[in-house]
């Protein structure tokens, strides 16, 4: 592990400065979390769409990351096909039923629809990123909207025949909503939200209870950790301020997931690989896209949980630097 970065080693700006605020408020419930949580992506997902574009995920540069000249876009592609590596999905005859669950803009959704010929549904908390996830789809969209379309319906994308809908949902609920869709899916895709879910344990029950049997369902997975074994000042200097900032129950580690997959009933498929070191150059980018007066303006308008949000942007620095905050992928498959 890395010599620990203090906080006063940190860079800062002017703007930070000023608004350099306490952390957010605690989480009362669990359902005022998922409130905080929708609420935050409903008024900041056009700001995500112009700073960081349609995939609002870490991205990866493989290789020496200080030195790489891959823009962002690039290396957000990058992760994606990493996953795909790491669960040995490709396209195939029959084409791929997936669920992007916490799809965000969408991005991920019409990659894979687009590259893949998937099926995709994205579900997400976030009546906005459902408003934005549809327009961006049916602007990329290879056919013109058909007369009567309605909401959630399926909007072709690419030449290999994919198509993507998005479905405002809380995820926690997946497994009832699609219980009786007897189709079940072939891949449940989640990048970066599962550690905003209270309950892990029932979204693992609910990946296996819609992937398809006997080898054909695979679940596929990326996200932040805490590292193991962290001292009690590690927790508090790195781990709680991204908590709070970004809206987190408390974090799990690497372990934890695996231990949690394989307690619903599914096995391992790919990993889990330690990536931090190679997408940690995402929160340097980010921190400096993030210095736009108008965007601290309304962060400051929000309240403490806007502040905190940016703030923890250095504390996800710092993690990254002191290994206390980790980065992997992981996949799973339904025996």
């Amino acid at each position: 592990m890395s010599t620990t970065v203090e906080n006063n080693t940190e860079p800062t700006t002017e703007l930070s400065k000023q608004y350099d605020t306490p952390l957010g408020l605690a989480h009362t419930t669990m359902q005022a979390l998922k409130d905080r949580i929708k609420q935050h992506y409903d008024l900041a997902s056009d700001y995500y769409l112009s700073l960081w574009g349609e995939h609002i995920h870490h991205g990866y540069w493989p290789n020496d990351h200080s030195k790489t000249t891959e823009s962002k876009e690039t290396a957000q592609i990058n992760l994606i096909n990493l996953l795909l590596e790491i669960s040995s999905l490709s396209s195939s005859a029959q084409p791929l039923k997936v669920l992007d669950v916490g799809c965000g803009l969408g991005g991920t959704s019409r990659f894979l629809a687009s590259q893949l010929g998937a099926s995709v549904t994205g579900i997400t908390i976030s009546s906005k990123q459902v408003q934005i996830a549809t327009r961006l789809s049916r602007e990329a969209s290879s056919s013109p909207p058909p007369e009567g379309e309605k909401p959630n319906d399926f909007i072709p994308i690419g030449e290999k025949g994919g198509q993507v809908r998005f479905i405002e949902l809380d995820a926690e609920k997946m497994g009832e909503f699609f219980a009786e869709d007897k189709d079940k899916f072939d891949v449940v895709w989640i990048s970066e939200a599962l550690s905003h879910f209270p309950d892990k344990a029932l979204f693992f029950g609910n990946a296996f209870a819609v992937l398809k049997g006997e080898g054909k369902g695979k679940l596929v997975l990326a996200d932040w950790f805490k590292d193991e074994g962290l001292s009690e000042e590690s927790f508090n200097a790195d781990i709680k301020p991204i908590e709070d900032g970004m809206l987190l129950p408390p974090m799990c580690t690497q372990q934890d997931y695996v231990d949690l997959a394989k307690q619903a009933g599914l096995d391992v498929l790919g990993g889990p690989k330690d990536i931090s070191q190679d997408v940690s150059k995402t929160w340097d980018i980010s921190w400096s896209l993030v210095q736009s007066p108008s965007l601290w303006a309304f962060a400051f308008s929000q309240g403490r949980d806007g502040i905190a949000f940016l703030q923890a942007f250095r504390a996800m620095r710092r993690g990254y630097a002191n290994g206390s905050f980790r980065y992997a992928v992981v996949a799973f498959v339904k025996p």
